[in-house]
């Protein structure tokens, strides 16, 4: 499976952004979708997590985002997506989605995850 992620830019802050991360090559379906991030001098962190097919639709958000940010999924399109509302400087960072089949309970942990896109920048202006 391949994974493109799109939508990053420049936002201000109080702003909103749309991420979307698009497979290829398989369906995503069995796979949990995550998203991590990774600001300059800083090691890359977890932002969210949505379940795979049949797993009960279940999210999980790093605590700097919850309440902000909304992980989706749409399988039929084969796309993850994180919705950002009321962002903050502190949210700039090149952002990532990933799939990964391990137990749920690490889908906080990026060794974990198989298949990584390219990343995508989103700066957030004071």
């Amino acid at each position: 499976v391949q994974l493109q992620a799109s939508g990053g830019g420049l936002a201000q802050a109080g702003g909103s952004l749309r991420l979307s991360c698009a497979a290829s090559g398989r369906t995503i379906r069995d796979f949990h979708g995550g998203w991590f991030r990774q600001a300059p001098g800083k090691e890359r962190e977890f932002v969210a997590a949505i379940s795979r097919s049949g797993y009960g639709s279940v999210s999980r958000y790093a605590e700097s985002v919850k309440g902000r940010f909304t992980i989706s999924r749409d399988n039929a399109k084969n796309m993850v997506y994180l919705q950002m509302n009321s962002l903050k400087p502190e949210d700039t960072a090149v952002y990532y989605c990933a799939v990964t089949q391990i137990v749920w309970a690490y889908v906080d942990s990026a060794p974990h995850y198989t298949t990584w896109g390219q990343g995508t920048q989103v700066t957030v202006s004071s």
